[in-house]
């Protein structure tokens, strides 16, 4: 069924398990990771970020995720993911998506606070749930000197305050938190040095959930161990993407497009189920 985040989310803070959220962008990624959350019984959040919004448009994503809910016995969030644009943050929730992300990150702290308490007002007259982002999870280096993520630009990673995320979250009246402790999007060249010690501080003086981004690539112990020190979701896109990329590579040559498709759509099915067991999302069924 269709819900929005907060019972889910405060539900794995309450039991020390994350909750993935998935990115999607097409018909078979969504149904890559709607067969995972199936077949491990397990809730699933589908995330559409804004720059995908073009390939998959906000109003054909609602429609899709809410028939496929429908038909499930799983609690499914729709949630727009990195919404940079406020107009369209509130496009999201008018079409039916059940959580949202503003992410002012890269905004001054007070402009970040001003736009963020705007989209949570106009957000929970729909009972749509909000996440926001304080500090900044680049794609760059992410902590460590050699071990970074591949970028064509400079590293633009702010490592999460505790002071700035308490202050953030009751200024804002936001449902989770996405914060930076040394993680960064895309693909990582070695494995990222995440600080523990930052995370444990946050989960200790934060109510909310806490949300991880960059998730793919940052190695399975490290973030079954965030998930252990408090991190109740974590976004899961660029190594979805890889596996199916590389089911489909090895079968180009004797599979026609339609018998690829399936193959790339199995492969998102499996790497996701991996996550599922390293977030320890099947405490979701106690």
């Amino acid at each position: 069924m269709l819900v929005n985040s907060k019972r889910m989310l405060n539900k794995a803070r309450d039991l020390n398990y994350a909750v993935p959220a998935a990115d999607v962008f097409n018909l078979e990624s969504l149904k890559g990771v709607l067969n995972a959350a199936k077949e491990c019984d397990s809730p699933l959040i589908i995330a559409l970020a804004e720059v995908h919004a073009e390939t998959l448009p906000l109003k054909e994503c609602a429609l899709l995720v809410k028939y496929f809910a429908e038909n499930m016995k799983q609690d499914i969030v729709l949630h727009l993911d990195h919404g940079f644009t406020p107009s369209l943050v509130k496009e999201a929730v008018d079409c039916g998506f059940t959580s949202v992300m503003f992410d002012g990150s890269s905004l001054p702290y007070d402009e970040n606070v001003r736009v963020t308490k705007e989209i949570v007002e106009y957000a929970k007259k729909h009972d749509v749930t909000v996440e926001a982002e304080i500090g900044h999870v680049g794609s760059g280096a992410a902590g460590a000197s050699s071990e970074v993520k591949e970028s064509a630009g400079e590293d633009t990673t702010e490592l999460t305050t505790v002071e700035e995320a308490a202050a953030f979250a009751e200024a804002t009246g936001i449902d989770s938190l996405a914060v930076s402790i040394g993680t960064a999007h895309g693909n990582y060249v070695g494995t990222p040095k995440l600080d523990f010690e930052r995370l444990k501080d946050i989960r200790a003086n934060i109510g909310i959930p806490l949300v991880l981004h960059g998730g793919s690539g940052t190695g399975y112990e490290n973030l079954n161990k965030t998930v252990s020190l408090g991190i109740s979701k974590v976004n899961i896109y660029t190594d979805l993407m890889n596996a199916a990329k590389d089911a489909y590579e090895q079968e180009i040559e004797r599979m026609d497009y339609f018998e690829l498709c399936a193959v790339s759509q199995k492969a998102i099915t499996e790497k996701l189920k991996e996550y599922y067991e390293v977030f320890m999302t099947k405490k979701s069924r106690e």
